[in-house]
């Protein structure tokens, strides 16, 4: 995989406390990191056609409001 923003290390702590948790369900602790993880997870999402369900889209939709607006840049998986 190329998409150096697919899979990032972080503590087991942290991954047990994600598991496969989406948006809606589960954010970073660090509030500072919130709008880089939204852009991440967005970018993959896109990249693999991933599917999003409503739930999920409010969430990024209601959360990326904070955010600053940003081109994504990305390649679409072949």
């Amino acid at each position: 995989m190329d998409e150096p923003r697919a899979l990032i290390a972080v503590s087991a702590k942290s991954n047990r406390s994600k598991a496969d948790k989406d948006v809606a369900e589960w954010l970073p602790p660090a509030e500072g990191y919130r709008c880089t993880y939204l852009t991440d997870w967005t970018v993959v999402k896109t990249r693999w056609g991933l599917t999003v369900d409503q739930v999920e889209a409010d969430a990024l939709h209601r959360l990326a409001a904070a955010c600053p607006d940003e081109p994504l840049t990305l390649t679409l998986a072949r």
